[in-house]
């Protein structure tokens, strides 16, 4: 016996392809290893390293954000 669906088969059959491709396109743009969605303006950490409180502080004294009194006791409190 023939059943006559048509070119789509089944009428759920449509449900399946449509499955597999989400589940591609997560893979595809969150990447397996996780780690935000760096092809949709996530922020992505891998290869940089944290900046150590030393280093901000340097890099607000070269800017003029703080005084030189101000770094050189935010520099004492470091240590």
């Amino acid at each position: 016996m023939m059943w006559n669906y048509g070119p789509w088969g089944f009428p759920w059959m449509w449900i399946f392809p449509l499955i597999f491709l989400v589940v591609m396109l997560i893979f595809l743009f969150r990447g397996v290893g996780g780690g935000g969605w760096p092809m949709c303006g996530g922020h992505e950490t891998r290869g940089r390293r944290e900046e150590s409180a030393r280093e901000l502080l340097d890099r607000r004294y070269a800017r003029g954000e703080i005084s030189r009194e101000e770094y050189q006791q935010m520099k004492k409190d470091l240590e």
